[in-house]
């Protein structure tokens, strides 16, 4: 066996720990394991230690673009905009809501504070359970293929050590860009605000940001 055989086979864990977030969601676990090899083979083919990322850290973005390349192309219903937002703010008032009350809100409850129906609220809230990328939908025209994970996926840390790895070579604004849009859940207006840019400005430079970020994952 040689060494890149090796690698691959020593790393056939990973594949299986990112293949189970997408157990029971209309795709064979076999497809999803193929799929995940074919993602981590490429990740060694690819990998060039002197980008200063772990083979394992680099690998769960490619891995996880080649499993969900097969929702994409099996016609995986697009989630809008408007809804994706409200699922951010969904999170931010349930968080502040179980701070204070130290339990999550009902879908009533969430309806009336954030002033939506309650149909809205649980279609935002379903459309929470799929991983969403970090541009698609928020920018105009991107479909980007980074991700970020959901709220009820497991092995979380896994990928956000991926993209923290990454985060860690933004500036300063940057940095506080990402952190306020896909950490604390602000929108591209509330982003705009608190950094006193407009936002076209925040899109902008968001759609640049991230094209730095995928093309350092992607090596």
């Amino acid at each position: 066996m040689n060494n890149r055989d090796k690698t691959v086979k020593d790393n056939l864990a990973l594949v299986h720990a990112l293949c189970s977030r997408f157990k029971n969601r209309g795709i064979e676990y076999e497809e999803l394991y193929s799929a995940g090899c074919m993602g981590l083979v490429k990740a060694v083919n690819r990998f060039n230690p002197e980008l200063g990322l772990k083979l394992s850290t680099y690998a769960v973005p490619v891995i996880l673009g080649e499993i969900k390349r097969l929702f994409r192309d099996g016609g995986t219903v697009k989630v809008s905009r408007s809804l994706k937002e409200l699922s951010m703010r969904i999170n931010r008032e349930s968080k502040s809501f179980c701070d204070k009350y130290s339990r999550s809100p009902t879908v009533n409850e969430l309806s009336k504070l954030l002033g939506e129906s309650e149909e809205k609220i649980a279609d935002a809230i379903n459309c929470a359970r799929y991983p969403l990328s970090l541009t698609n939908g928020f920018d105009d025209g991107d479909n980007s293929e980074l991700q970020l994970p959901s709220e009820d996926t497991t092995d979380k840390l896994t990928e956000k050590l991926a993209l923290g790895e990454v985060i860690k070579l933004l500036d300063s604004r940057d940095k506080k860009i990402i952190e306020l849009r896909y950490f604390k859940y602000r929108t591209q207006t509330e982003t705009a605000k608190e950094l006193n840019m407009s936002q076209v400005q925040v899109s902008r430079r968001e759609k640049k940001i991230l094209g730095f970020m995928r093309e350092k994952l992607s090596g």
